[in-house]
């Protein structure tokens, strides 16, 4: 048995600042994904995944038990597949900000949910944010707090538009350029990252009035620019608004960046060759990189490995 393929996701912008209603882009990534499968033999590798799943499983019959109205699962079916070694086959890599939770949710929620929400019905404003929710709760499991938008990506498998917390919608965005020299690419830090610790720092720092008024005037300003640039596919407009967020965020953000990325990320400000930006919470996994000219980007970071996700 094998279930359908769920992607993994990129948030182009708007990491930390959805948590406080800037605008946000978040796109499939199809390089990456994940599906349920079932290993009767239950090999070794399997069935550490299978436990966890275990677990998951228990987490979610609590939700169904507490939360009937706002989703309920097979789950009989769900321990039955379960027993005979289910288990998630996924190349995403976890740690890495590209929603390695979030494609699994969304294939639990794709098997297992009674009167689930399909992507094939029309998809109004209230659906969206129904979804949004259930799976905001489901992979609390993962996370701690989650927003539940990783997952929504991952099961639409469409962009999405984050306007605010309460106003979602599938975004069209430009069609890519197929020899365009400008690219958003994905530069591996060579280390993993927990999101819990960084979204504590953030909470810790939103204490401060500086750090507040940072968030509002510079760094939603600008997240909520680029999103629209991006939309508008202003490229010229894009890149002031990205070398202003690439500073707002090296200056503020210090924590969420590996100290050895720090002085790569202030040379591609100073250079232009490329502008660096937080991929998801940072403090490990990938960094998003933007550049007008892939082959400058290359040759300036070519010491590193680089993945190109999205050619203008």
């Amino acid at each position: 048995m094998r279930g359908p393929l769920f992607y993994s996701k990129i948030l182009l912008f708007g990491e930390y600042g959805i948590i406080k209603d800037s605008k946000g882009l978040s796109i499939p990534y199809n390089f990456y994904n994940g599906a349920l499968k079932i290993d009767a033999d239950k090999s070794e590798a399997t069935q550490k995944s299978n436990r966890n799943l275990q677990r998951f499983a228990d987490y979610l019959k609590k939700v169904s038990d507490q939360q009937p109205e706002l989703v309920s699962f097979d789950l009989d079916r769900m321990y039955s597949d379960i027993d005979e070694g289910l288990y998630f086959d996924s190349s995403i890599p976890q740690g890495y900000g590209v929603g390695s939770s979030g494609a699994l949710v969304a294939a639990f929620y794709d098997k297992y949910a009674f009167d689930k929400i399909t992507v094939l019905e029309n998809l109004t404003r209230e659906k969206l944010l129904q979804l949004k929710a259930i799976f905001a709760e489901m992979e609390s499991f993962f996370h701690g707090k989650s927003s539940g938008l990783d997952p929504l990506n991952s099961y639409l498998s469409l962009p999405i538009l984050i306007n605010s917390k309460d106003n979602i919608e599938p975004a069209g965005i430009p069609s890519q350029t197929e020899n365009g020299k400008g690219a958003v690419f994905l530069l591996d830090s060579g280390s993993i990252g927990e999101t819990a610790p960084m979204v504590q720092i953030f909470m810790e720092n939103m204490k401060k009035d500086g750090f507040r008024k940072m968030l509002k005037d510079q760094f939603v300003k600008h997240t909520d620019a680029c999103v629209e640039d991006f939309l508008k596919g202003d490229v010229n407009s894009l890149f002031g608004n990205i070398k202003q967020l690439s500073k707002v965020v090296l200056e503020n953000f210090k924590p969420m960046i590996p100290k050895e990325f720090h002085k790569l990320w202030k040379k591609g400000i100073d250079t232009n060759a490329y502008y660096l930006k937080l991929c998801g919470s940072g403090g490990g996994g990938y960094m998003l990189g933007f550049t007008e000219d892939i082959e400058k980007a290359k040759e300036a970071l070519k010491d590193y490995k680089l993945e190109v996700v999205y050619n203008f």
